[in-house]
């Protein structure tokens, strides 16, 4: 089924890689004009290319999502120029380690990308989606909900993710403003690929595996899967889901006790 995003105007944090691409791809692929906020100004300018290649709509911005100033200079011109429908809350930054481990630049690091971040660019978007309704997305994780050994840090990141939905959708229903996450297990993107040459490097296909094999369904999930998810709860016919947590784990939460 394809699903018409036509005229709306997108905003995806952290677009340039991984998820964040593939969510960006997808909803321009629906209609949608994307605005990619993005660290890495190279990475946005080059997924913008490949919409534009396959003749979509979108822009790239250099953005730290961390400092307030910038997100809503960004998003105020956004906003201004021709509105807002969309906010997909992507950026966010991982972290290995218990609480011992955990340093406390670790966790104002952790903290300021991926909670700081995910309220930055709500409070910058919610005038503008107060005028006439929106969706805003959260990228939470598994580990919002369950316990993944030495994830401290990034676990308490994605818990807050999750509640600010949960806030959000509340706060603002009598606007139409729709608030939801995603609770993505293991996905196969770059930063995987990096985690295992880096720390794997004789072991890389091994270590694949075993990762791999963490998900029950016995394989990890791919960013378009993620995206297509996406595009579902951000297009009309998800109208009626607001306030909800959608994992895409491959058994991970429910089936691995059995």
């Amino acid at each position: 089924m394809k699903l018409d995003l036509n005229n709306k105007i997108a905003i995806v944090t952290g677009g340039g890689s991984g998820i964040g691409r593939a969510i960006s791809m997808a909803l321009a692929e629906n209609g949608a004009e994307v605005h990619i906020l993005e660290l890495r100004e190279e990475a946005a300018t080059a997924v913008v290319a490949e919409i534009e290649n396959k003749g979509g709509s979108a822009k790239g911005h250099a953005c730290n999502v961390a400092i307030q100033s910038d997100v809503i200079n960004i998003i105020d011109k956004i906003g201004n120029d021709t509105g807002i429908d969309i906010l997909i809350n992507n950026a966010g930054i991982a972290c290995i380690g218990n609480v011992e481990k955990t340093t406390e630049a670790d966790m104002d690091k952790v903290y300021n990308v991926n909670v700081k971040g995910v309220y930055n660019c709500i409070y910058a978007v919610i005038p503008f989606m107060k005028e006439k309704g929106g969706v805003i997305l959260n990228m939470a994780s598994i580990a919002s909900s369950v316990g993944i050994k030495d994830r401290f840090a990034y676990s308490m990141s994605k818990g807050a993710a999750l509640t600010m939905m949960y806030s959000v959708a509340k706060d603002y229903l009598a606007y139409g403003i729709r608030c939801n996450s995603i609770s993505p297990a293991r996905i196969h993107t770059p930063f995987v690929d990096g985690y295992l040459k880096n720390n794997f490097p004789d072991t890389i296909d091994e270590k694949f595996k075993q990762l791999s094999q963490t998900q029950p369904i016995g394989r990890m999930g791919k960013p378009e899967e993620v995206a297509n998810l996406a595009l579902y709860l951000c297009s009309d016919e998800a109208s009626f889901i607001t306030g909800s947590d959608f994992p895409i784990d491959g058994g991970f939460v429910k089936l691995n006790g059995d």
